[in-house]
C-alpha cells in the first residue's frame, strides 16, 4: 500500500519536471506525471524485491527523490527530439 506514496510522489515530481524542462509545448501535459508516476513505482518495486523494508530510509529516500533526475532529461530529450522532427516536417512541406 505504501507503493501509493511513491507513485503519488513521483507524479508529482514529473509534474515538476514538466514545467522546469524546456518546450512543454511540445509535448503533453501528462506524459512528466506518468513518467515520473513510472519511475518512483519502479525504484519502490526494486527495493522492494530486493528485501529492502519499508523501515528503512533508503526506499523512501531514493523512491521520492529519484523521478525528477530521470524524468527531467528525458523531457528535455523528447522536446529536442519533436522539435527537430517538426524543423523537419516544415522542410518538407516547404512551410515557413
Amino acid at each position: 500500500m505504501q507503493i501509493l506514496l511513491a507513485l503519488i510522489a513521483g507524479a508529482v515530481l514529473g509534474i515538476g519536471a514538466h514545467y522546469a524542462a524546456p518546450g512543454r509545448e511540445t509535448r503533453g501535459v501528462a506524459l512528466g506525471p506518468i513518467i515520473g508516476a513510472i519511475v518512483g513505482g519502479a525504484v519502490w518495486l526494486l527495493f522492494t524485491w530486493a528485501g529492502v523494508g519499508i523501515d528503512n530510509p533508503w526506499i523512501w529516500l531514493v523512491s521520492l527523490i529519484a523521478p525528477f533526475p530521470i524524468v527531467y532529461p528525458v523531457l528535455r530529450v523528447l522536446a529536442g527530439v519533436r522539435t527537430t522532427h517538426d524543423d523537419r516536417e516544415r522542410a518538407r512541406l516547404r512551410i515557413s
